[in-house]
């Protein structure tokens, strides 16, 4: 513990809360604010807990959670003035709670973006993580956090493409892509990426990718997949939508399977100015099955996951690649990188405070 800690029984922690909805386009700090309040060690409440923040992921499903409408997530919104929270880890300073004591490392799905916080553990589902472990702290909020879930969810509970499937997964230099592709070689696939940079084509490579395409620079979709799926594609994981998604329709196989994770380029638009996928037919004549789902619908396969994915982290099977955000002053910006082309790999704000 830091000796500033143990002297201190006020302490001032600068803290992100959403000051007005986004129903569009990346939010910008007239949306996102950064506020300082004041925290008394002496006068924390019975089974309550004060951390400080260490690090927080960045995540798509943010910026849905900030419309103040519902859009199609069914996600509870964020409130006016509320605190973001995040997926996060965090060490105990202070504890009046009997299963966490000072110095624990912690870990919660709705960790505040705050550079301290009172929690009560319960209600975050805090767990504690030992720092021993072979596993980093970046990699428990990636390979083992939302992003490894979610792809595990994709490709091993939903998908479970067969052993030399054609698979194809669009945004894959991001945090879901990226395991995602790693998953689907273990299963023996042939897998390909779509990505928005000569340089991610490289590193999708470099994560086992079969082979990948700049979008950016091809003549179209359609084009990049006759060229890349010369006999069609099996499965598609979709983190784009539109016509990413209206593109893999024409160059679907018979009994393909297509689960849809995200749709990051629909997000910033309002439904109305959203792309409408025009050949949905093929779904028909192909007897494509098309599937969304929530990672929220598969907490009870969490311990599954956790144990396969550090195994084959442990085993050197799977990679992450992780972009490194310094400073609580960071997060908005790290907020809008996951909405652009430079993007590569799992966003993470790391808090400047020792651990």
């Amino acid at each position: 513990m830091d000796s500033q800690d143990k002297v201190e029984e006020t302490i001032e922690s600068r803290e992100w809360y959403l000051a007005s909805y986004v129903p569009e386009g990346v939010p910008t700090s007239d949306h996102l604010k950064l506020r300082t309040s004041s925290i008394s060690l002496a006068q924390i409440p019975d089974s309550h807990v004060v951390v400080k923040a260490l690090y927080i992921s960045i995540d798509p499903y943010l910026r849905d959670i900030m419309t103040g409408i519902d859009d199609g997530l069914y996600l509870p919104q964020f409130q006016i003035n509320q605190v973001i929270k995040a997926y996060g880890i965090g060490r105990v300073i202070r504890s009046k709670e009997s299963n966490f004591s000072e110095g624990d490392f912690v870990l919660s799905y709705a960790f505040p973006v705050a550079e301290y916080s009172v929690v009560q553990p319960s209600h975050l589902l805090l767990r504690k993580i030992d720092p021993a472990s072979e596993i980093s702290f970046a990699d428990y909020l990636s390979t083992l956090g939302p992003a490894g879930f979610a792809a595990w969810v994709a490709i091993e509970a939903i998908g479970n493409p067969k052993q030399g499937s054609n698979v194809f997964i669009s945004a894959a230099a991001g945090g879901v892509g990226i395991h995602a592709g790693q998953l689907a070689k273990l299963k023996g696939c042939h897998v390909i990426g779509s990505t928005g940079s000569d340089e991610k084509v490289k590193l999708l490579k470099e994560f086992g990718y079969d082979d990948a395409f700049n979008y950016n620079s091809s003549e179209s979709y359609d084009a990049a997949l006759s060229k890349y799926f010369p006999n069609g594609i099996d499965f598609y994981l979709d983190n784009v939508g539109g016509k990413m998604l209206e593109a893999v329709l024409n160059h679907v196989n018979r009994k393909a399977h297509i689960v849809l994770c995200g749709m990051i380029s629909q997000y910033n638009k309002v439904w109305t100015e959203r792309d409408g996928i025009r050949n949905l037919l093929n779904m028909i004549g192909k007897e494509v099955k098309m599937e969304g789902y929530m990672v929220g619908s598969f907490v009870h396969r969490f311990g599954d996951f956790a144990k396969e994915m550090e195994t084959y982290k442990k085993q050197g099977k799977i990679s992450s690649k992780h972009v490194l955000y310094n400073g609580i002053e960071s997060f908005l910006d790290g907020l809008g990188s996951v909405f652009s082309s430079s993007n590569m790999g799992k966003v993470i704000i790391q808090f400047n405070s020792k651990a």
